[in-house]
């Protein structure tokens, strides 16, 4: 009865603060900024949040920020996460709050994450004296590829390191309410290869005279398939993906260079560096036996995403307890997508949840997902996502992972 008495004051805090992060929401949704500077976003937030018993941290290197609210007995200290940051694409949902800045979207559900962060530090705020420790509510831009968590952490704003951290991800392709994660590894790492192959140019009519990189560049590329289907274990995939090719100016000249472009991505520090390796041994010596040469320069993303299983253990019993049996789904194999929550997760036991955000009337295994232009998201589960996140840091003050293990 009072485990039931605790979830039900954090439902009805979510419920009631529904339309004030519906409201926050679409006012970040309809300004959205891009990378590590997102002052509107941030002044948005920090008054969503003002007059509430809170410290504020700020850093050089961001507009990103830390606020921490101290219970009334200095125990652990939990993290909370939510990211700011926007997409460079030009939105088509026709929404009333559709995007007012050309060429950016929160396509990602990140202006989610900010309203639910606020609206959770909210209800813990009014309800600090069941705090058995500290909170840390990290809103952080330059999610999208621009390390805004690794900025924050080495500009110190997070510094003691909390206890735990756990974030959460609206995913429309998850049926409604619905919160998933899985213990290891749930997303990838995500290195970016640019591969530059140089031949000798020469006439289109004569290529015995010259050293074309085209079919050398077209090499490489089917050598790296072959290469993860036949070096790499199916247990610690890796996925190589050359999305851009570059080369010629004309039809009757052949080019002296072709420029490749791509991504790996991996799910171990093991296969990661096997790929580095492979990637360019395969260029230069394709390159080599053509009379080419290739350089390769691979860019290092974000490392891999791990939950730790203690903290898996302990949402899953938390989601369960707040909305029942079914309001939980273990995920039985990690995405290849990436995330720079990955950062906090190497230094701090956590966890990255995901939550079900299918639109109204919208099927989850069809509708839009993140990133599209078309994506829409159904609000009404921000109520659920701050009740979990409030939920959350007080079992984990209360008794650490200890319940959970």
């Amino acid at each position: 009865m009072t485990e039931r008495l605790d979830a039900e004051i954090w439902i009805e805090a979510g419920r009631e603060l529904l339309p004030e992060m519906i409201a926050l929401r679409r006012a970040i949704h309809a300004e959205p900024e891009l990378g590590l500077r997102t002052p509107a976003t941030t002044a948005k937030a920090k008054e969503a949040l003002a007059g509430l018993p809170l410290e504020f941290f700020d850093g050089p290197s961001t507009t990103g920020f830390v606020a921490r609210l101290s219970g009334p007995a200095n125990g652990r200290t939990v993290l909370l996460r939510g990211d700011m940051d926007a997409l460079p694409l030009s939105e088509d949902t026709g929404l009333p709050f559709a995007s007012r800045n050309e060429g950016k979207m929160h396509a990602c559900g990140h202006d989610s994450h900010v309203a639910m962060l606020a609206g959770a530090a909210k209800a813990l705020c009014a309800n600090r004296d069941r705090l058995a420790g500290s909170v840390l509510f990290m809103f952080q831009p330059g999610e999208e590829g621009h390390h805004g968590a690794r900025f924050m952490l080495e500009d110190g704003l997070i510094n003691p390191l909390p206890d735990a951290a756990f974030a959460l991800h609206v995913w429309p392709n998850l049926p409604s309410g619905v919160f998933a994660s899985r213990a290891g590894p749930l997303l990838a790492a995500a290195d970016r290869i640019l591969i530059t192959v140089t031949g000798k140019g020469g006439h289109a009519s004569q290529p015995q005279f010259a050293v074309d990189p085209i079919p050398v560049a077209c090499e490489i590329v089917a050598a790296l398939q072959s290469f993860v289907t036949r070096r790499i274990a199916v247990e610690d995939p890796v996925v190589i993906t050359i999305a851009r090719i570059s080369s010629g100016t004309t039809n009757n000249v052949i080019p002296e260079i072709a420029e490749l472009e791509g991504t790996v991505r991996s799910l171990s520090e093991s296969s990661r560096a096997l790929a580095h390796e492979g990637v360019r041994r395969i260029a230069g010596n394709i390159a080599a036996a053509h009379g080419a040469s290739a350089s390769v320069t691979i860019v290092p993303g974000y490392p891999v995403t791990v939950c730790d299983e203690r903290a898996v253990k302990l949402a899953h019993a938390t989601a369960q307890r707040l909305f029942g049996e079914a309001a939980w789904k273990t995920l039985s194999a990690p995405r290849m997508g990436a995330e720079d929550f990955s950062y906090v997760l190497q230094k701090v036991p956590g966890a990255m949840l995901n939550l079900g955000a299918t639109p109204e009337g919208g099927d989850h295994r069809t509708c839009c997902g993140l990133h599209s232009n078309r994506m829409v998201l159904d609000e009404s589960v921000m109520a659920r996502g701050a009740a979990m996140h409030c939920a959350l840091a007080e079992a984990f003050l209360q008794d650490g992972f200890r319940e959970s293990g």
